[in-house]
């Protein structure tokens, strides 16, 4: 998700807004994980109407138009059919200044995944949920048939939806049961898989943690994870979180990328490098 200046900072406020609700302990009104799980559901079900219609978006985001005016669009819409939680976040968006109405509409995607992940964190199931979202992705980027059906336009929607639940029915936890199924439901033009590998990220991140995407020519052991993962985090000095894929195209040793830097030992790339050597 790319955002112009305005709109961070647009983000920025809404998300601060979001923490404080579920941080206040005021008279003991910390959301409690169902609650959070409520006003998660609440902002995708937001996200898909402002996505199936164009003119509310541009309403929603008009900063041509009084703040005051698009706080009582959303009150005039949202009262009474949303939670209070919700409807103040939805204020805090409506009020600020967005670059357009997508990135409008990216923050609010962005918002109910940070509630989300907020949640599996009070849960304790932060950890679990980075890997089983990071483990059904490449379960859909290793199977060319599914990806197809997923991202087939003509494809009915509640029907990838059901398709994927067949995958991860009773194996997942409810948040990312939920992410997933709005990731389907909403792809926005990304890869399902793409997708996945994002909403990994973010869980990661909410962890306050680096990840290292490290491809291996064969299976880590336990041992070697460790290993590596103290060495990474040693070299970068902050926590590294090693997401782990089998890619047997590398013959051999490993290809690890970190932000946009990438550390190849695989045989496949000191080959293609020498290569180069020999061409330049």
């Amino acid at each position: 998700m790319t955002l112009h200046a305005a709109s961070r900072e647009a983000l920025a406020a809404a998300e601060l807004r979001l923490l404080e609700l579920a941080d206040a302990t005021q008279d003991d009104s910390t959301l409690a994980t169902d609650e959070l799980a409520k006003l998660g559901e609440e902002l995708f079900a937001v996200l898909g109407l402002l996505i199936e219609q164009p003119a509310l978006r541009r309403a929603a985001a008009d900063a041509s138009s009084e703040a005051a005016g698009r706080e009582q669009l959303v009150r005039g819409l949202f009262a009474g059919k949303v939670s209070d939680a919700t409807l103040q976040v939805l204020v805090a968006v409506v009020t600020a200044r967005w670059s357009s109405p997508r990135e409008l509409v990216d923050g609010v995607e962005s918002l109910a995944r940070t509630t989300l992940l907020v949640r599996a964190e009070r849960d304790g199931q932060l950890d679990s949920v980075e890997d089983e979202l990071f483990r059904l992705g490449r379960i859909v980027a290793g199977s060319n048939e599914l990806e197809l059906l997923l991202a087939d336009p003509a494809g009915a929607v509640d029907g990838k939806v059901a398709l994927v639940d067949t995958l991860i029915e009773g194996k997942v936890s409810p948040v990312t049961k939920t992410l997933v199924d709005q990731l389907v439901r909403h792809p926005r033009g990304v890869r399902v898989a793409n997708g996945l590998g994002e909403l990994a990220d973010l869980a990661a991140k909410r962890r306050q943690r680096s990840v290292a995407h490290v491809r291996s020519a064969v299976a880590l052991t336990a041992e070697q994870v460790d290993r590596l993962t103290a060495t990474l985090t040693t070299i970068y000095s902050r926590p590294i979180a090693l997401h782990v894929e089998v890619d047997p195209s590398l013959a051999g040793g490993l290809q690890i990328k970190i932000g946009d830097e990438i550390i190849d030992g695989s045989i496949a790339g000191r080959l293609a490098a020498l290569r180069r050597n020999l061409a330049s």
